[in-house]
């Protein structure tokens, strides 16, 4: 892929940390799922596609509460570094009560991730607790934990017998378990991953009670430029009845993102 490269809304795909674009995004240039039986492997495929050294994308969630009411938000995300070492800042935009909030996530391998939030009411920089790592981040329908970049030894993965048809795609079915359970407000995950490109096209989470609290589903799935990927994907909070939209409208790969904007010292001052 050249450098600069730009992609805009015609396809919606790359890299909110894991949990919101691995999960929907897909490429030609990935290790290929056909025929993989290894269940690590087919994730790997699915994870460690993305090759490039930043990148700056603008999304939108539809947040939608228990009662059908909809509310529209924005924000700019910054990513540089690579897949399970990489640091990444998420800025609201719009609504204006959100504007300005912004969360600076850093994961090292091997070490525990790392976020600090900027709220602008307080004018303030402070470090989100392991605690919070479960509650929803914005009010949406991904918690701190999803939103915060995971890596793919943080995972055990075991093959079911089950291929569902999920979007007109086969799938493979793979059941991922916390190494570190204390580290997860999950106590497993099942994963619906395409046969034939490497997409997860579902997923369902399931808390320490082995109650399934989220659903995810990435869907219209396109090719453009040689990148497969999901045009919408779906958050939904089982226990809550909400749910949350992700629609990616642009992204710029290799721009050239400067890393000094990725500190705790950085979130304050650059506002």
């Amino acid at each position: 892929m050249n450098s600069a490269a730009v992609i805009r809304p015609r396809w919606h795909g790359r890299r909110m940390n894991a949990a919101l674009l691995c999960l929907v995004f897909c490429a030609s240039g990935a290790r290929p799922v056909f025929g993989e039986t290894d269940s690590k492997a087919i994730m790997a495929g699915v994870y460690q596609q993305d090759t490039s050294h930043d990148a700056t994308l603008r999304a939108t969630l539809d947040v939608t509460d228990k009662e059908g009411h909809t509310v529209k938000k924005r924000f700019r995300l910054t990513r540089v570094g690579s897949f399970g070492n990489g640091k990444t800042l998420v800025r609201f935009t719009d609504p204006t009560e959100l504007r300005g909030v912004t969360l600076l996530s850093i994961n090292q391998p091997g070490i525990t991730d790392r976020q600090w939030i900027y709220t602008p009411a307080t004018e303030r920089v402070r470090s989100v607790a392991p605690r919070e790592r479960s509650e929803r981040f914005a009010g949406s329908d991904f918690t701190y934990e999803d939103i915060a970049e995971r890596s793919l030894d943080d995972y055990t993965y075991q093959p079911l017998p089950a291929e569902d048809n999920i979007e007109n795609h086969k799938t493979f079915k793979i059941l991922a378990t916390p190494v570190t359970p204390e580290r997860s407000q999950y106590k497993f995950i099942y994963y619906w991953v395409a046969q034939d490109v490497p997409c997860i096209l579902h997923a369902e989470m399931y808390d320490q009670e082995g109650r399934k609290v989220r659903e995810m589903h990435a869907s219209g799935l396109r090719k453009e430029s040689g990148i497969w990927g999901a045009r919408k994907t779906e958050m939904r909070s089982m226990l809550d009845g909400t749910k949350s939209v992700l629609t990616i409208d642009e992204v710029h790969l290799n721009t050239g993102v400067d890393d000094v904007l990725f500190t705790p010292e950085a979130l304050e001052k650059n506002q």
